[in-house]
């Protein structure tokens, strides 16, 4: 099958980019290198092409009552010009995504996916929208695309081509950015403050450029995880999948049972007894890197691993028994056949600035 590419992809073959298969898209996966890109965020300003994300939008008398159905957090909170994090669950509490929603309108908001769920979220999003005749749910992945623009300067940078001040975290609001509408969105993915930027894609090329020559650097998908790794954010596909619920990935304050969003019954019941399994972030006591599937000895295993360029050690976040949890506990993890120490630490791993 052939893959899709966003509209920055002319600019990535121009950096110089590795590009790989990412959700059926061609994503750049580093451009000077993981290391670089990482510390470049941490440190500066980084910019990510993440227009293969997914955008539904929701609108209509209806919408709230449709959104507050679905997502695990208590939708009619959010404010006009807000956003909020949730999950999207199965009735047995299964996770089958985690979503930013952003209330645009008092009854318009957009929901972004990941890009491995985003049609599997919006069939789920249309068939429960079946039975209530005053909503809409529309398919917006091909009106947008997504910049993220994170780090110390990442404001500045943002702020000096646009026409007003850019919106707090957590908010969102439009603004007037080097020629182009765009949805400017306090939200990131890295620890960093910063701003998630879209705009129709015919734009996004400009806005990349502008951002690039006043020094944002080009981060690719590599850096992206390792610096969500090293503040302990969650991957759809490896920290969160349907096997699991909310309550065991640590996600409970994002669930609010009372709004009796599909799942709610399940992830009630697994609040109240206690979860069997947690996830935990660890690090490796001496070399070695633990990686997705490796086992933990005693039960469990390893749902993301790298090495920490900020720390300069094995990091990673693992299931555990909920008995092996507690922070400072020793673990002990097969990787390909050698046992490595590893011990339970308190997330996030590097302090988040935002």
């Amino acid at each position: 099958m052939e893959l899709r590419r966003t509209p920055l992809y002319d600019r990535h073959v121009a950096a110089g980019a590795k590009l790989v298969d990412f959700a059926g898209w061609e994503m750049p996966v580093q451009y000077a290198g993981v290391r670089d890109e990482h510390m470049a965020v941490r440190e500066a300003c980084g910019i990510f092409d993440v227009s293969h994300m997914g955008e539904i939008e929701t609108s209509g008398p209806q919408a709230l009552e449709l959104l507050q159905r679905l997502l695990s957090n208590d939708v009619a909170k959010i404010a006009v010009g807000g956003a909020q994090y949730s999950v999207l669950c199965r009735e047995d509490g299964g996770v089958l995504d985690d979503l930013f929603t952003y209330r645009l309108d008092p009854e318009r908001y957009l929901t972004v996916t990941n890009a491995s769920n985003h049609e599997r979220d919006l069939a789920w999003f249309q068939a429960h929208a079946a039975d209530l005749p005053d909503v809409q749910v529309s398919d917006a992945i091909d009106s947008w695309a997504m910049l993220a623009v994170q780090g110390p300067l990442a404001r500045e940078f943002a702020q000096a081509i646009s026409d007003a001040p850019l919106p707090a975290r957590m908010t969102v609001g439009e603004r007037h950015m080097a020629g182009a509408e765009v949805l400017v969105c306090g939200t990131g993915y890295t620890g960093e403050d910063g701003v998630e930027l879209l705009c129709a894609p015919g734009y996004a090329p400009g806005l990349w450029n502008e951002l690039v020559r006043r020094g944002a650097v080009p981060a690719g998908l590599g850096a992206r995880d390792t610096l969500r790794l090293e503040v302990c954010f969650h991957l759809y596909g490896n920290e969160l999948t349907v096997e699991r619920g909310p309550i065991e990935a640590g996600l409970g304050w994002c669930c609010k049972e009372d709004t009796g969003f599909i799942g709610a019954e399940s992830v009630r019941a697994v609040r109240e007894r206690g979860p069997a399994e947690k996830l935990i972030a660890f690090t490796i006591d001496g070399p070695g890197i633990a990686r997705q599937g490796n086992p933990v000895l005693g039960g469990g295993e390893v749902t993301s691993g790298t090495l920490s360029p900020c720390l300069g050690v094995g990091i990673g976040m693992a299931y555990v028994p909920a008995a092996s949890a507690s922070v400072g506990e020793r673990l002990e993890i097969d990787v390909r056949g050698r046992t490595r120490a590893a011990t339970v630490a308190r997330g996030p791993l590097v302090p988040k600035h935002s």
